[in-house]
């Protein structure tokens, strides 16, 4: 049986093969160099472009909206396609999502703008002051939320510090909008402000549309001013009456 070398043998031994040209220590078996060379990556040949790994295609977030509007075939449908929707970065801001208040298959859909902070805690659309005071305003004229009024936004989903929401999250839910109002079947749509009937006319200047009606998605569309409008500029309350006996006189009619 061999003896194993000391530290100085074997390092004293390693300096020799160096010296004699020595640049690889031994293998226990032998090895095909021949076979290696299938092996080392290829070079790409000059000219030649390496292929691009494709680009992740984009989302369309209204085809998408589209898309899951139309599947839903009822109301509690259509607010679950609304929940799952992902596309719009104000659901993740906000703290529920405002489907609709009232009776649905009512005479009467009013359509607001977006939930403020009351709304968004509550999950309710028209619940702080300018919701009293548009509740105020269907009283004097026999209407309500809990027996002929149905109530929605343009947006589920509160905007950051309340600002107006922007013309493409408008535009990305759009879509939902429109089932909802299929879904519901009205008879007429009030639209509050100015979002409202730019979501549903495209149009702005509620002070121009108010009180005369129009025509949107097969139903006559009734333009008046938000309730939170008629809080900061009293003066315009006298405005709303005359729409509220319009929209009065509409619904006589139509019986």
């Amino acid at each position: 049986m061999e003896s194993e070398l000391d530290y100085w043998s074997a390092r004293a031994l390693l300096e020799w093969q160096v010296e004699l040209g020595a640049t690889e220590a031994m293998i226990d078996g032998p090895l095909d160099r021949y076979g290696l060379v299938d092996q080392k990556p290829q070079a790409a040949r000059v000219g030649e472009v390496p292929p691009v790994p494709p680009k992740p295609q984009k989302v369309d977030p209204v085809a998408v909206a589209r898309q899951l509007a139309t599947a839903a075939q009822a109301l509690p449908a259509l607010r679950a396609a609304m929940e799952g929707f992902d596309q719009c970065d104000l659901k993740h801001g906000a703290r529920n999502l405002v489907f609709s208040d009232g009776q649905a298959g009512a005479r009467v859909m009013i359509i607001g703008e977006a939930p403020g902070r009351e709304e968004d805690l509550q999950g309710r659309p028209f619940v702080g002051a300018a919701g009293q005071l548009l509740d105020k305003m269907l009283a004097a004229i026999d209407l309500s939320r809990e027996k002929n009024v149905y109530i929605t936004n343009v947006l589920p989903w509160r905007p950051p510090q309340n600002r107006d929401p922007l013309p493409v999250e408008i535009a990305m839910l759009l879509p939902f909008l429109e089932r909802h109002v299929a879904l519901a079947q009205p008879d007429v749509l009030v639209l509050m402000g100015n979002i409202a009937c730019q979501a549903v006319l495209g149009k702005r200047g509620i002070t121009r549309l108010r009180g005369t009606w129009g025509q949107a998605w097969d139903k006559p569309v009734l333009p008046m001013f938000h309730p939170a409008y008629l809080l900061r500029q009293g003066a315009a309350k006298r405005q709303a009456w005359a729409d509220l006996l319009e929209l009065k006189a509409r619904l006589g009619a139509l019986n």
